[in-house]
Parts: structure tokens; C-alpha cells; sequence
């Protein structure tokens, strides 16, 4: 499935990450420090369920 997340803040990132870990083909659309940010350092998640890195 390929989904597109609008905005890769805390939201978009907690639903989008393990989407994309399930092996489906997600866009992550940012701007600004948060694209900077993805670029640079990767979607980190930390939850009580699992924390993800992608």
C-alpha cells in the first residue's frame, strides 16, 4: 500500500513509522527543521509499545 503522512511531527510519525516498518510504502511530507531533521537524523518513535527508528 503507498500512503503519504502530511506533516512528520508527533502525529504523523506515531502512525505513520509503523506503517512503514509493516513494509508499506510511506512519504513522510515535511518542511523546514522537521525535513531537516528527518533528513539528517531519520523518524525516531519512542512509545510504550515499542520504539521505532526508520
Amino acid at each position: 500500500m503507498r500512503i503519504a503522512v502530511m506533516g512528520a511531527g508527533a502525529v504523523g510519525g506515531y502512525f505513520g513509522a509503523p506503517l512503514a516498518r509493516g513494509g508499506h510504502e510511506v512519504v513522510f511530507i515535511a518542511r523546514g527543521r522537521h525535513l531537516e531533521a528527518l533528513r539528517r537524523d531519520g523518524l525516531r518513535v519512542i512509545s510504550p509499545f515499542g520504539n521505532l527508528h526508520i
